[in-house]
């Protein structure tokens, strides 16, 4: 077994510990409490699940860097450090225990746990479960995959046809300039849906479901690197704003099925005023 292979198969496991860990209290009475803003919200069920994923991921490499979204301390290992942006070189781990963590608490099944793998900055293996839809989205050296069956984007290319997603989040303030992208894209899409889960919606992209999504913000990388290698493993695109390879710390992010990529990248601009890359 290769490296990569070993650890896309530890981002598999660790990604479904820690989803069996936040379902056990989904639609279960919690405590909800906020971080940034009042929409910005946090339970005992992500810093638990994020727990787990840790303890999973240490069992195979307990030397690697963690980045993930909730600062927690390590049972029996107090001095690993969470990080929140991605070391440039060697081995990390991205990790989003619950991603969608606004459906979880309301009970919607939408939400996920997240994990991908990277090396010198690229990941080699990633995985998003969906615990309450049964769902499995992985990619390693091998395969990218739903539920064990070979995945791929979709090969819709009239963007009329298409269903889009406006991913990410906004603050209120942020309200005028969304209504903007909103009409940009419904003018030129078949659909377009915003189901309060990145990860998830990412993976939507990769299995076909959805054509296209696009959010002009700059994502956190426990909220992207997954989903744009499962895209991208299995054929779609991803770029910035300005059309640009996606990095983990570009410019908002635009993700397609590659059969008309130029399209939803105009769509974020006439929305958002960005000018595309010279």
């Amino acid at each position: 077994m290769t490296d990569a292979t070993r650890r896309a198969a530890v981002a598999e496991r660790a990604a479904r510990a820690g989803g069996i860990v936040a379902k056990e209290t989904f639609r279960e009475p919690l405590t909800v409490e906020t971080k940034t803003d009042k929409n910005d919200l946090v339970t005992a069920a992500d810093r638990d699940a994020q727990q787990q994923v840790i303890a999973t991921i240490q069992q195979e490499f307990p030397s690697d860097a963690l980045v993930c979204e909730e600062d927690v301390t390590v049972p029996g290992a107090d001095d690993v450090e969470i990080r929140k942006r991605v070391p440039e070189t060697g081995p990390a781990w991205v990790v989003d225990p619950i991603d969608g963590t606004a459906n979880y608490v309301r009970g919607i099944r939408f939400w996920g746990t997240s994990v991908a793998a990277v090396v010198d900055c690229e990941p080699v293996g990633v995985a998003t479960y969906l615990p309450a839809e049964r769902d499995i989205y992985t990619a390693g050296p091998e395969s990218v995959t739903c539920n064990d069956s070979a995945m791929s984007v979709s090969d819709r290319s009239d963007p009329e046809t298409f269903a889009t997603g406006l991913i990410g989040w906004w603050a209120l303030k942020h309200g005028d300039p969304y209504t903007d992208l909103f009409e940009a894209a419904a003018g030129r899409f078949g659909d377009v849906r915003r189901f309060g889960c990145l990860q998830g919606s990412l993976a939507l992209v990769a299995a076909g479901g959805l054509d296209a999504g696009f959010m002009p913000r700059t994502p956190h990388p426990w909220d992207a690197i997954a989903g744009v290698h499962l895209i991208r493993r299995a054929g779609g695109t991803a770029t910035d704003v300005h059309g640009d390879r996606w990095h983990h710390d570009s410019e908002g992010l635009v993700v397609s099925n590659g059969e008309a990529h130029d399209e939803v990248l105009a769509a974020v601009r006439e929305g958002t005023s960005v000018e595309a890359a010279d």
